[in-house]
């Protein structure tokens, strides 16, 4: 999963904390509620305007961050 074209960082939303496509919803959130157990249809359900292809990029994003933390 390419993630680069749906994760964005503004520093003036949310913080600079990573959203899905520059909409106030956070990487985190979405992690948060998968971690809650939240399924996917579940998340779509809540919040119809995220698609599947960003909850998998939010999972692509934080995969690719915790490789490159571990490897430094």
């Amino acid at each position: 999963m390419n993630y680069k074209n749906i994760i964005t960082i503004e520093p003036g939303k949310r913080g600079g904390k990573p959203c899905i496509r520059g909409m106030r919803i956070t990487v985190y959130d979405v992690l948060s509620y998968l971690a809650a157990g939240m399924t996917t249809e579940e998340i779509l359900d809540d919040f119809p305007y995220l698609t599947r292809d960003d909850i998998l990029a939010a999972l692509s994003f934080v995969a690719e961050r915790e490789g490159r933390t571990l490897a430094a």
